[in-house]
């Protein structure tokens, strides 16, 4: 079923607009992300043959590699610290015996592709034991893997900073990775043999914006570590990315930690597995296969799950809302054949019911909803699906005949006894008396009449007059935030369907509509960026506030949109506590505040981009409570942030209040 008449509702949107990109690299391959298996994640930088054997066959063996997990890569620690007389790179003999070349063959026979590994720095990550690098060597070692029969090239980024020396690792080098992996990237393709590039240079420089001209996927962020805390991190900084994924490049969300023995629980890795598919990152093994636990292999097995991830569509799933004091967020995106695949990720440490909310998707309707992990299927949901989910879990569902948000069908959603029509499930996003109504009849009014429309938050009935020759009216109102409102028609003709539009929102600039005390302040950015307003609101910090005075048409419940601003880009606290993200708080009169933690916003480099990526906005919604009719006092802030990790909030473009 698809509805006539669409709504769109933004929960999340990008409000600076996506920037200018090059033309992306076109040869046919990694249509769908690419799958396959990797040494590093179980084995560190100590591979061997028998182990890149071993697991080779248990893919074979598994059925994994009949699901798509195909590349076999050997990462780092299978290089020697001279090359050849000939210049030519080579492999540690006494790991390897048998060679590269046999290694390929090898992997071939089986059905399997070759992954090789260098790095676009003068060693190897891994080193010491020291393991040459690729960097000025880049036109005879592409010759050297394409002679090998390698099928992908995972390129790294250690010891690459000429400027400084060549350290292990640089995070604010002195110029652009780009250069050194666009120069293997023209070697590579000028080899007689199809080699799939993965440009892995931890996020630095915003690979989004250029990697995909010169390579198949990009690492957006620093190293997967093994524990749950990385997940959050991960997704935090793949927020601003979701839209540069597309069929031949794609957002590399790094390995999979799915299999490795005590390191996430089943929901965990249910979690984990859902997201990285859905966000169409390469699904990339980590763990020993023939070792591994039944259930984890059931996760990377799963075929439904799988087939989201390389969906010909090729659309990633976006971030939709965030509820961080309740602990848990709902991410989304389209499927082929007018699909939707949602997950709603259960942050807290304890298992309970969630319930989704089909608008905050951009839907009212499926006639069949699919969660996957618990192996149901519920036909004709309205408004709202709840399921438990454990600790750390996640609700992932495909729903299929759908229907906008704001649409109700009457057939779906309406029961008629005489001459009165009820819908019910009527959701709404926020309290307000401005809700737009357009009901749509089956035939046209041949006489005029006048009906009464009621609603559970209206003191009294509205009349609404239908004209003779007329099949629509429109009228305001009222409804209640939340998915249960009802909506009566006494008097009606048949109807055929009816819309909600929200109301228009107020927009509330940070600057110029908030009183600031110190140390926050103003900051004018820039024409076109700081979106929508051009300016934004800077330290705010745990010993500061912005205060607004917004009036209210009525009491309740009122949904917010923040334009904020965060480039804080964990790099060296990746390890650690650092989580992409930024704790802002909302308080609306005396009532408790609200808590978002905002995540990643910043579109261009961070080392070298325009206003350091600081300049680059986004956009979270969020429920609001305590509003009364009149005057009230909405502050914004980062309480609590001196018991966390950041003392500063993000930066605030300003406020959109629905009314």
């Amino acid at each position: 079923m698809r509805a006539l008449v669409p709504l769109v509702l933004a929960t999340t949107a990008l409000a600076s607009p996506a920037p200018a990109l090059k033309p992306r690299l076109d040869d046919g391959l990694a249509r769908t992300p690419q799958m396959g298996w990797n040494t590093y994640n179980q084995y560190n930088c100590f591979p061997n043959e028998s182990i890149v054997h071993e697991n080779a066959q248990a893919l074979v063996d598994t059925g994994l590699a009949d699901l798509g997990y195909r590349y076999v890569t050997i990462d780092c620690g299978w290089g020697v610290e001279d090359r050849l007389p000939n210049g030519t790179i080579t492999w540690n003999p006494e790991l390897f015996p048998q060679g590269f070349p046999a290694m390929g063959r090898y992997l071939h026979d089986l059905g399997l592709l070759f992954g090789v590994y260098g790095d676009s720095g003068i060693l190897l990550c891994g080193s010491p034991p020291n393991s040459t690098g690729n960097l000025y060597y880049e036109d005879i070692d592409a010759r050297t893997f394409a002679e090998w029969g390698a099928d992908s090239l995972k390129y790294d980024n250690c010891y690459s900073d000429a400027a400084t020396n060549y350290p292990n690792v640089n995070y604010a080098p002195s110029t652009s990775p780009h250069p050194r992996f666009a120069n293997m990237s023209r070697y590579i393709q000028a080899q007689d043999r199809d080699i799939l590039f993965q440009v892995c240079e931890w996020g630095i420089d915003f690979p989004a914006l250029w990697a995909p001209e010169i390579g198949h996927s990009w690492r957006i962020g620093n190293d997967i570590i093994p524990h749950w805390r990385s997940i959050f991190r991960t997704l935090n900084q793949a927020v601003p990315q979701t839209d540069f994924a597309g069929p031949g490049q794609w957002p590399d969300l790094d390995m999979l930690l799915v299999g490795l023995d005590g390191v996430l629980t089943v929901p965990e890795e249910q979690t984990h597995f859902s997201l990285w598919s859905i966000l169409k990152s390469p699904l990339t093994i980590g763990a020993a296969i023939p070792s591994m636990r039944a259930k984890s292999l059931e996760i990377l097995s799963n075929a439904d799950v799988i087939a989201f991830n390389q969906d010909a569509l090729g659309v990633s799933a976006v971030l939709r809302r965030r509820w961080s004091d309740e602990g848990y967020e709902v991410w989304s995106g389209p499927l082929e054949g007018w699909r939707t695949i949602a997950a709603v990720i259960n942050w807290r440490d304890e298992d309970r019911e969630i319930t989704l909310d089909l608008p905050d998707i951009g839907l009212q309707y499926a006639g069949t909803l699919q969660n996957v992990w618990a192996d149901e299927t519920v036909k004709g949901v309205k408004t709202s699906y709840s399921s438990v989910v454990e600790a750390h879990g996640v609700i992932l569902v495909q729903l299929a005949e759908t229907v906008e948000e704001g649409v109700y069908p009457a057939d779906v959603f309406a029961a008629t006894t005489g001459d009165v029509t009820t819908f019910s499930d009527i959701y709404a996003v926020t309290s307000s008396p401005n809700f737009v109504l357009n009901i749509t009849l089956t035939e046209v009014a041949e006489a005029a009449t006048n009906i009464a429309i009621i609603t559970d938050s209206s003191r009294r009935p509205i009349s609404a007059s239908i004209p003779a020759g007329s099949s629509s009216i429109s009228a305001s109102v009222s409804l209640t935030a939340g998915s249960n409102n009802t909506i009566t028609f006494r008097n009606a003709p048949p109807l055929s369907f009816i819309t909600l539009s929200p109301p228009e929102p107020t927009y509330y600039t940070g600057t110029q509509d908030f009183t600031l005390t110190s140390p926050a302040g103003a900051y004018t950015c820039p024409d076109t960026y700081c979106l929508p307003a051009g300016s934004k609101i800077v330290d705010l910090s745990t010993g500061s506030a912005a205060t607004a005075h917004i009036n209210s048409s009525t009491s309740g419940s009122k949904y917010l949109e923040i334009d904020y601003i965060n480039n804080e880009v964990a790099f060296d606290s990746s390890w650690g506590w650092g989580s992409n993200s930024r704790n802002l708080t909302i308080r609306v009169n005396d009532n408790d505040p609200v808590r978002l933690e905002v995540p990643l916003s910043g579109r261009h480099s961070e080392l070298f981009g325009p206003g350091l990526g600081w300049w680059d906005s986004s956009r979270l919604g969020v429920l609001t409570d305590g509003w009364v009719k009149g005057t009230n006092e909405l502050v914004l802030g980062n309480e609590g942030g001196e018991g966390g990790f950041t003392k500063y909030a993000p930066d605030v473009v300003g406020i959109a209040v629905y009314d």
